[in-house]
């Protein structure tokens, strides 16, 4: 199987306020060849979580698109389209289509968790276009049991999120105890985050906070002896314009 394993101890790690803020990054911009560098339409992928609750403050994107999935806890988020603080919580996720600008602060609020990833919608066409900001609660994804998996859609059929990156699927897959095989395109790049429990992927370990890079591939064949959580992201194997990462 053409699986590339990043465990999380050879991920970037990250933080703000003197380490008030922690993150790992499985996905970034860097000239260090040992991180895994941005590929398909996604650039960058941080995970971050705070004990005590801190604020990032106010600060500028342009172009691309930001989205962050609460996986534990609540945030707050400030950004110059709205004007006010909108706060947010487990399951509930976010869509800044930063465009021609906005500036944003978050509150991750004491024992709180989340995904914060970028992805490259053609930012030649999108630095012209108009902010916008959208968030959805958790209640707005559907859920649905497929082949022993519970699946929540963040992007894709049936999911209210729209974005102008090209074919990506947002995903979070929870799977009990057993040997699974999760159905995926081949033709699309598949980037999971193990949010929780450990698998065994042939002669392979997988443990929670790693990530994994799949390619080429119909299924993802696991076993598990405990309950888990997948975070799943498909994106296109080719594009159809220059991404920001290669300007």
């Amino acid at each position: 199987m053409p699986i590339t394993i990043y465990p999380f101890e050879q991920q970037e790690p990250g933080g703000f306020n003197g380490g008030e803020i922690l993150e790992n990054r499985p996905i970034v911009m860097s000239h260090n060849p040992s991180h895994l560098l941005p590929y398909s339409n996604l650039f960058y992928w941080a995970h971050a979580w705070s004990d005590n609750g801190s604020t990032i403050g106010e600060h500028p994107h342009k172009g691309f698109e930001i989205m962050t999935f609460i996986l534990k806890g609540t945030i707050e988020h400030y950004d110059t389209k709205n004007r006010k603080w909108i706060p947010l919580s487990t399951g509930d996720a976010q869509i800044i289509r930063a465009g021609s600008g906005i500036s944003h602060s978050e509150k991750i609020n004491a024992g709180s968790h989340v995904f914060q990833i970028w992805f490259d919608p053609d930012v030649r066409k999108t630095m012209s276009a108009p902010a916008s900001y959208n968030d959805y609660p958790s209640k707005d994804f559907p859920v649905a049991s497929i082949n022993g998996f519970e699946v929540k859609t963040y992007v894709g059929s049936g999911a209210p999120v729209e974005m102008e990156a090209p074919d990506i699927k947002v995903m979070e897959i929870s799977f009990g105890k057993g040997s699974h095989k999760l159905g995926l395109n081949k033709n699309k790049i598949n980037s999971a985050y193990l949010i929780e429990g450990e698998l065994k992927i042939n002669d392979k370990q997988m443990k929670a906070n790693d990530f994994a890079l799949i390619k080429d591939e119909e299924e993802f064949s696991f076993e598990s002896d405990r309950e888990g959580k997948i975070f799943l992201i498909e994106s296109p194997a080719k594009l159809q314009y220059k991404t920001y990462a290669e300007f």
